[in-house]
C-alpha cells in the first residue's frame, strides 16, 4: 500500500547542526556525464539532478549552492550541448536510459552517509524515474522527486509531436535569457530538438512499481499541465511506487530550478532532510495523511 510522504508545512526544517557550513568551491566534472556544481563531499546525501529538454547541468548551479547545507548536488550533463556538444545523443530513449544508468553506477554510494536521491524536471523527471527503475532493486535511490511532468503512462499519451522547439523554449520561460543573442537561441533550440526527438521514442511498458519514495511537483502556472490541471497531472505518479508518495503544486511555471533561480529549496530541503536523520529520530509516515490540502493552497 502506498503511504503518504510527510513534509513539514511552511518553513523547511533547519539543516543538521553538525553539518559544516557551506563554503565556496570550484565545480567539478566527473567523467562525461556528471557535474558537481558546488562540491560538498562531507554531506551524507547526494542529489542527482536531471535537466529538462534542452537543458544542461549548469541549470542546477543555483540549486546546488542553496542545498549545500544538506546535500551535494550531482547534475547530469546530457550530450549534444555545452561541454558535450560534440558527443552524440543516444539514438532513442531506452539507449539514453542505459547510458545514464551505466554512468551513474560508480557514484551511487552517496556522500559520507551513502544515501542518494533523484530530482528531475519535465523530460528530466521521466528520465530520472526510468533510470531509477533500470537500476537493481537494492541500488535504487531512497527518493525520486519529479517536477513538471505527467506520469510515465500519461507521458506516452501526450501529443508531443505537435510541440516544436520554439514553443517549448517559450513555455520554459528561458526565451528571455537567450533572445538577445541569436547564437544562444540557435544552440538552445538545437538542444531542445535533440531531446524532443529522443522523447518521441519513449514507450511506456507496464511494470512493477519501484520501492523508492516518490514525490511529484508542479508549478501552479505550468502551461504544459494546463489542460488537465497541475494537481490532476501529479496523482498518476502514485501508481508507480510501492513506497511513500506525496505531491504538491508550488508557485512557478514549467521549470522550477533554472540558471537564474534555485527553485523550491525549502520544500526540497524538507524532503531530503529525513533521509539523513538518524533512523531513531525519523517520524514514521502517517498513512491517513494526504497532500490534497496543499494542492488547494500552494506553498513552498
Amino acid at each position: 500500500m502506498t503511504t503518504t510522504l510527510p513534509t513539514a508545512p511552511g518553513a523547511a526544517p533547519t539543516a543538521p547542526s553538525a553539518a559544516p557550513a557551506a563554503r565556496a568551491v570550484r565545480p567539478r566534472v566527473e567523467g562525461d556525464w556528471l557535474l558537481v556544481p558546488a562540491p560538498q563531499p562531507h554531506r551524507p546525501l547526494r542529489l542527482f539532478c536531471f535537466p529538462h529538454a534542452g537543458g544542461d547541468a549548469t541549470a542546477y548551479t543555483p540549486l546546488a549552492r542553496a542545498l549545500a547545507p544538506v546535500a551535494e548536488v550531482w547534475a547530469l550533463r546530457p550530450p549534444a550541448r555545452g561541454g558535450r556538444s560534440r558527443h552524440p545523443m543516444p539514438p532513442d530513449f531506452d539507449a539514453l536510459v542505459a547510458a545514464v544508468t551505466e554512468a551513474l553506477g560508480p557514484h551511487l554510494t552517496g556522500g559520507e552517509g551513502g544515501r542518494f536521491a533523484f530530482y528531475g524536471q519535465s523530460f528530466g523527471a521521466l528520465l530520472a524515474y526510468e533510470v531509477a527503475r533500470a537500476l537493481p532493486a537494492d541500488r535504487r535511490p531512497d527518493l525520486v522527486i519529479t517536477a513538471g511532468a505527467p506520469s510515465p503512462a500519461e507521458w506516452a499519451e501526450r501529443e508531443t509531436r505537435d510541440l516544436d522547439a520554439s514553443a517549448l523554449l517559450r513555455m520554459t520561460g528561458l526565451e528571455e535569457l537567450v533572445r538577445a543573442d541569436p547564437d544562444l537561441v540557435e544552440l538552445a533550440l538545437g538542444a531542445i530538438r535533440t531531446d524532443l526527438a529522443v522523447s518521441a521514442t519513449y514507450r511506456h511498458r507496464p511494470h512493477a512499481p519501484i520501492g523508492s519514495a516518490l514525490y511529484a511537483l508542479a508549478g501552479a502556472d505550468d502551461p504544459m499541465l494546463a489542460t488537465t490541471g497541475a494537481a490532476a497531472g501529479l496523482t498518476g505518479w502514485a501508481a508507480h511506487t510501492r513506497g511513500a508518495f506525496g505531491h504538491r503544486v508550488v508557485p512557478g511555471g514549467h521549470l522550477l530550478a533554472t540558471v537564474d533561480r534555485p527553485g523550491p529549496v525549502d520544500l526540497l530541503t524538507s524532503l531530503v532532510t529525513p533521509l539523513i536523520t538518524p533512523t531513531a529520530d525519523r517520524q514514521a509516515p502517517d498513512p491517513s495523511r494526504t497532500d490534497r490540502s496543499s494542492l488547494q493552497e500552494p506553498s513552498c
